[in-house]
């Protein structure tokens, strides 16, 4: 069926002749967030009061679809509107690299620009924060010139060189160990406060005649879990976070078992910890109201990814793509699509678009347009704003997704969902695996990259090393009984619609080559100062 003609265009336009349109955008990502553990969604706890009263004037979308399970190439391709395989940010190759972004485009445009998070990925370093007027990550692991200059060349170099990634991703290794150690403990509900100042002084203090955007990300409900004691006491009461398991990779790799009371203590604090965010998403939501600036303001919630709490035998949000993972929440408030609840399927990547939409912005003329790297044009058919939304037959120059569903010839509409190269998560299983005695099986899930395609009714994942999986979602939502395309024709038109997928980004993964390089290679053109910052930082003996 295709759902486009259910809901595709019937308010938009309506409000923008009554109405004046938004001239900021607030964008703010809950980082690991469940869309079924927050109230708009029907949650039976009330986590999230703010965003229920917020979901009253805002879109809420059913079936928003993100690109990845994990941070980095899901913020890539927000700024970006590219799958992750096109903006190739991802573990192997932990930045963005030289990509004309969102924020570069609306800087170029005239508007104030600042990114603010308490996330380890949204970093110079790996090139998110590019193009921000302002940026400030609340958890500055490492100096600002680790990727710059030189130091950035033979960061590249490593990278794409087989043999020496590894090397390579002890950087981003460290950031994910230093998460581990600062966000738990004394202290741990202190950044996401801090963010909500910043940004709130980032928008009084902003002079732009055109307008501000701000994207916030809210790091709280990715593992570990400390809440704030109010919020433990309502939500986990009597529960200390010392005594749950807090490292999926324990779990993962079979190491440490989690009975139902435990997992019921771990999902309590995470709901502690999504309502404290809650709370200081209202201060923020509270503060614009106060100062007139919310009905100028087009409001985007979403979550990037979200968590899995046993549910496939799995912890964390690694090694699948399953719904509770890639079916993230998603709100949106802008008059051109008043307050309603959409079924039909959107992607996190069209985000891009409606951002740009929503201040009416052309990437042309940017620094880089038209150029191999310079921006993505606004597309109209992947705006949650236009009437044209997802109408792809009309795009002259369509990318994967697009193609992929027009040469369907069904109407049926897909998303699409990349994960490759899980390096930080396979090192940290292989680790936590050896220091119990457990060898991890060759044919372990943490070594295989998936890719889905997924309909409102069906997903299809294809794995380079275990089983895929197809499921019919609309009589199995919590995907447990997988269905073979032979016996079933949707799920078979989802393989053929990831198919289509993988030859429009250039086929499907095969097998990783073998190292075929030498280390020193990868420095030739590195000068001693540069060594010598590497030696520092653990990188070079």
């Amino acid at each position: 069926m295709d759902s486009r003609s259910t809901t595709r265009g019937h308010t938009a336009g309506r409000e923008r002749q009554d109405e004046t349109p938004p001239s900021n955008v607030l964008f703010v990502v809950l980082d690991t967030v469940r869309k079924d553990h927050l109230g708009p969604y029907g949650y039976d706890r009330e986590t999230t009061p703010v965003l229920s009263r917020f979901a009253a004037e805002s879109t809420v979308f059913e079936s928003a679809v993100a690109p990845a399970p994990w941070t980095l190439p899901v913020h890539a391709s927000l700024f970006t509107g590219r799958y992750p395989s096109q903006h190739g940010a991802d573990q192997g190759s932990p930045y963005l690299d030289d990509a004309a972004t969102l924020a570069s485009v609306l800087s170029a445009a005239g508007y104030e620009t600042a990114c603010f998070s308490s996330n380890a990925w949204i970093t110079p370093y790996t090139g998110l924060t590019d193009g921000f007027d302002e940026h400030d990550s609340f958890f500055e692991i490492l100096p600002r010139d680790v990727l710059s200059g030189p130091l950035a060349g033979a960061w590249r170099v490593v990278n794409d060189n087989d043999y020496l990634r590894e090397l390579a991703s002890t950087l981003v290794r460290l950031g994910a160990m230093a998460h581990e150690r600062l966000a738990s403990g004394d202290g741990a509900d202190t950044k996401t406060p801090s963010v909500i100042d910043r940004t709130t002084s980032f928008i009084d203090g902003s002079e732009s005649d055109r307008g501000w955007f701000a994207f916030v990300n809210l790091m709280d409900a990715h593992l570990p879990y400390y809440p704030p004691a109010t919020y433990r006491e309502t939500f986990a009461p009597g529960v200390d976070p010392d005594a749950v398991c807090q490292n999926s990779k324990e779990y993962n790799a079979g190491i440490r078992e989690i009975d139902d009371e435990e997992w019921a203590a771990i999902r309590g604090l995470y709901d502690a910890e999504i309502a404290h965010m809650d709370a200081e998403l209202g201060r923020l939501f509270d503060w614009l109201r106060a100062t007139d600036r919310w009905a100028e303001t087009a409001v985007i919630v979403c979550s990037d990814h979200g968590e899995l709490h046993g549910e496939h035998g799995l912890y964390g949000h690694e090694f699948a793509l399953y719904d509770e993972l890639i079916n993230v929440p998603l709100l949106v408030k802008h008059p051109a699509i008043g307050t309603e609840r959409r079924d039909e399927l959107v992607e996190l990547l069209d985000l891009y678009h409606t951002t740009l939409d929503a201040l009416a912005v052309e990437p042309t003329g940017a620094v880089g347009s038209g150029t191999e790297n310079g921006p993505v044009a606004r597309d109209p058919t992947r705006s949650l704003l236009s009437s044209e939304y997802r109408a792809f037959d009309e795009v002259a120059d369509p990318d994967p997704g697009q193609r992929a569903v027009i040469d369907g010839r069904d109407g049926t509409e897909y998303a699409f969902v990349e994960y490759a190269q899980p390096v930080i998560e396979r090192h940290h299983l292989e680790q936590k695996a050896s220091e119990a005695g457990i060898t991890l099986p060759a044919d372990h899930r943490a070594y295989s990259r998936f890719r889905a395609a997924r309909s409102t009714d069906a997903k299809y994942v294809r794995a380079d090393l275990v089983a895929d999986e197809g499921y019919r979602l609309a009589a199995d939502p919590c995907e447990e009984s997988p269905v073979d395309p032979a016996d079933d024709d949707i799920v078979a038109a989802t393989e053929r619609a990831l198919a289509r997928f993988e030859d429009a980004v250039g086929g499907a993964w095969d097998a990783p080559s073998d190292p075929s390089a030498d280390e020193s290679d990868a420095f030739a053109e590195a000068d001693e100062a540069t060594r010598d910052r590497l030696r520092e930082l653990g990188y070079l003996e």
